[in-house]
């Protein structure tokens, strides 16, 4: 069974097929997010730790961090952030950025086994995103694109991830600590999307049992009720084997959807989880025991 393991200096968790779904929370980006940007790339870490908490809070597995600031000095942004989240919580971390030396800063400083977010087929990444990856000994996404850009074909899509699994092994990295993200494209553009995303999804774990992450809203891109479209997709998708996924944990409508694919997958023994969740309050306050205690010297 194939188990991606991850920790921080403290706490370990597993992405897996025998594991509940891991939820990435994806807040810690400052792309199109201004006064985050702002104040990261003034050294104001204040927001990055309160919506890391707010994150945490809300059922996040792990955090997925990024300082993609034009102009600002990322690599250091991004080894200043990943301190800081790693000096108030336990939680591990996905070191994510498209520049290189920002990726060795961040792992640089990493206590832990981190998941890097990412590498792609292209050939000049792969040659110098995996050796990092086994140096630093963490586990990578792999994003099913090459030079010829993402197609919409699924099949040319699962030979990129095919290629990019082979080529981590050459570097002595196990397809075990390969997270393939699929592409998942917007269903409200091309209609048979959603489809193709789950019949590939499926053959990414029988074919090259590999666990799998996406960016979970690209699926509801231009479509009203986004957060129902993007429950509907998160919950079919872990049915049909997906792992995890980079998303907003704050949003609780796809938060219940991956509570109820833990119970249906049966990987939340006995609804523990569903059940902490959304039983109802325990009737047993003061207020209670005050009506029952009047009812009794009424009775008496």
């Amino acid at each position: 069974m194939t188990r991606t393991v991850l920790s921080s200096a403290t706490k370990e968790i597993v992405i897996g097929f025998d594991a509940p779904f891991c939820v990435i929370g994806e807040r810690i980006n400052p792309t199109g997010r201004k006064l985050l940007a702002e104040e990261m790339a003034n050294g104001n870490y204040d927001r990055v730790q309160s919506d890391a908490i707010a994150q945490i809070e809300a059922g996040a597995t792990m955090l997925d961090v990024n300082a993609g600031i034009p102009l600002a000095n990322e690599p250091k942004i991004l080894a200043e952030s990943i301190q800081l989240i790693q000096s108030f919580t336990d939680i591990p971390l996905s070191i994510d950025s498209s520049i290189v030396e920002a990726l060795e800063a961040g792992l640089a400083v990493y206590q832990g086994k981190a998941l890097v977010n990412s590498v792609t087929g292209e050939e000049e990444r792969l040659e110098v995103v995996l050796p990092l990856v086994k140096k630093y000994g963490a586990a990578v996404v792999a994003i099913s694109n090459d030079e010829t850009g993402i197609s919409e074909d699924p099949n040319e899509r699962f030979k990129v991830a095919k290629k990019i699994v082979e080529r981590a092994a050459d570097y002595g990295i196990d397809r075990q600590d390969v997270v393939v993200d699929p592409l998942i494209m917007p269903v409200g553009a091309i209609n048979l999307a959603g489809r193709s995303a789950l019949d590939l999804i499926i053959r990414l774990r029988s074919e090259l049992r590999v666990n799998t992450t996406c960016g979970a809203s690209n699926i509801s891109f231009g479509l009203p009720n986004r957060h129902g479209m993007n429950a509907a997709f998160l919950s079919m998708a872990a049915g049909v084997g997906m792992t995890s996924a980079i998303m907003n944990p704050l949003h609780s409508e796809e938060m219940t959807a991956i509570l109820g694919a833990d119970v249906m997958n049966g990987v939340d023994p006995e609804c523990r989880k569903w059940i902490k969740k959304f039983r109802e309050p325990n009737a047993s306050g003061p207020n209670t025991r005050e009506r029952r205690a009047t009812r009794r010297r009424a009775r008496d």
